[in-house]
C-alpha cells in the first residue's frame, strides 16, 4: 500500500523514494500536514511527516478516522506530536533518534561566524559596489568562552569546534559528557553561564521544562556583547523578551536557525503576503540579527540518514518489530 509523505522538500524527494525505492511505494507532497492537508490522507495506513506538520490531537482524529495506523516522523523532535492522543487513537508513531550531529553543530557555528564577522552585511554591500569596512568589525573567538546548553552529540561537535577554536567551555546539562569534560568543558549553573559567556548556543530538546529556558531574566543575565545562538528549537527563546533586549541596543549578534512560532511559516514562500506575526518581522529588521528557516540538518548526510531511518521504522512496524526510535508502539 502507498505511503504519503508530506512537506518533502525537492532536495529530500529524491533521497526518500531512493530509500523506499525496494520497500514500499511511496507518494512525495510538498504540502504540509495539518487540519487542513489531512483528508488527503484518507485510504493510506501510512503517512511520514516533517518537523513542522501539526500532529495535534484534531490532526491524529482526522488521519485515523481516514485509516492512519502509523505516522512516521522524519525529525527527532517530536513536539508537535500529542502522543496521548496517539496512544488513544491506537495509532503507531515513530521518530529518527539520531542523524549526522555535525550538521547541525556546523550550521550553528556558520551563524555565531556570520553575524560576528558581518558577513551577510558585507555580501549585500559588495553585491553594491560598497567596499567600505565601516560597521563591519567582528571579533576573534580565540581565547573567549563558548557556553553550551545542551551537552549531547551536537552539543559535543559543536565543543569539539569551539575547542578547535581555542575557546574555553562552559557547559550546562541534566547529566555531564566526559568527552567534552576531556576537552575542558566546566560544568555550571545556567546563570553562570549566562553570565560568563562570550557566544552562547542552545543544543537542547523543547519540552514543558525547557521552554522559554532563555526568558526575559536569562537574557538580561547575558553580557551586552554576547553572541547568542539557537539551532535546536524556537521555543527556547522567549522571541518578545528578546526583541526586547534587541531594541535597547544589546548583543554583537544573534543567529536563528528556529523561531517559536515557525510553523506555517518556515518552508513556506511567504515573500508576495504581509506576515502577520509581529515579533518575527521586528527581528528579521535587527543589523546583528540572522534568522534562516530551520535549516541546520538539510545536509546530504543528516537527510539522507534521516530518510534511512525513516524506511527502517517503517519496515520495523510492518514486520511487528519495535526499535528506539517507536514513541507510541503498535496496538
Amino acid at each position: 500500500m502507498e505511503i504519503l509523505a508530506f512537506g518533502v522538500q525537492a532536495d529530500e524527494k529524491p533521497l526518500i523514494e531512493r530509500a523506499f525505492r525496494d520497500l514500499e511505494d511511496i507518494r512525495c507532497l510538498d504540502v504540509f500536514l495539518n487540519e487542513d492537508t489531512a483528508p488527503i490522507a484518507a485510504g493510506h495506513e501510512i503517512v511520514s511527516t516533517s518537523v513542522n506538520a501539526d500532529l495535534g490531537a484534531a490532526v491524529l482524529e482526522i488521519l485515523a478516522a481516514g485509516g492512519i495506523r502509523m505516522v512516521a516522523q522524519r525529525s527527532t523532535g517530536f513536539n508537535n506530536v500529542d502522543l496521548e492522543a496517539a496512544e488513544r487513537l491506537g495509532m503507531t508513531v515513530a521518530r529518527v533518534s539520531y542523524y549526522s550531529p555535525y550538521s547541525v553543530a556546523e550550521f550553528a557555528w556558520a551563524l555565531a561566524m556570520a553575524v560576528n564577522r558581518r558577513i551577510v552585511r558585507a555580501s549585500i554591500r559588495t553585491r553594491d559596489f560598497d567596499f567600505r569596512l565601516h560597521g563591519l568589525m567582528g571579533r576573534d573567538l580565540h581565547g573567549r568562552t563558548a557556553g553550551v546548553l545542551g551537552t549531547g552529540k551536537i552539543g559535543e561537535a559543536f565543543a569539539r569546534i569551539a575547542h578547535g577554536f581555542g575557546m574555553r567551555l562552559l557547559g550546562w546539562d541534566v547529566a555531564e559528557n566526559p568527552a567534552c569534560a576531556e576537552l575542558g568543558m566546566r560544568y555550571v549553573p545556567k546563570e553562570e553561564l549566562f553570565a560568563r559567556s562570550d557566544l552562547i548556543t542552545l543544543h537542547v530538546p523543547l519540552m514543558a521544562e525547557t521552554r522559554h529556558l532563555i526568558d526575559a531574566s536569562a537574557l538580561k543575565a547575558m553580557r551586552d556583547d554576547a553572541i547568542l545562538v539557537n539551532s535546536s528549537r524556537g521555543g527556547l527563546i522567549d522571541s518578545a523578551a528578546l526583541v526586547g533586549e534587541l531594541r535597547a541596543g544589546r548583543f554583537t549578534g544573534v543567529g536563528l536557525d528556529v523561531y517559536e512560532a515557525e510553523a506555517g511559516l518556515f518552508y513556506l514562500d511567504k515573500s508576495l503576503e504581509a506576515v502577520e506575526d509581529d515579533t518575527l518581522a521586528r527581528l528579521v529588521t535587527f543589523p546583528n540579527v540572522l534568522v534562516t528557516s530551520h535549516q541546520a540538518y538539510y545536509t546530504e548526510d543528516a537527510v539522507g540518514q534521516i530518510v534511512d531511518a525513516t524506511a527502517r521504522n517503517v519496515l520495523d512496524y510492518r514486520e511487528g518489530r519495535r526499535s528506539e526510535n517507536v514513541l507510541v508502539p503498535r496496538s
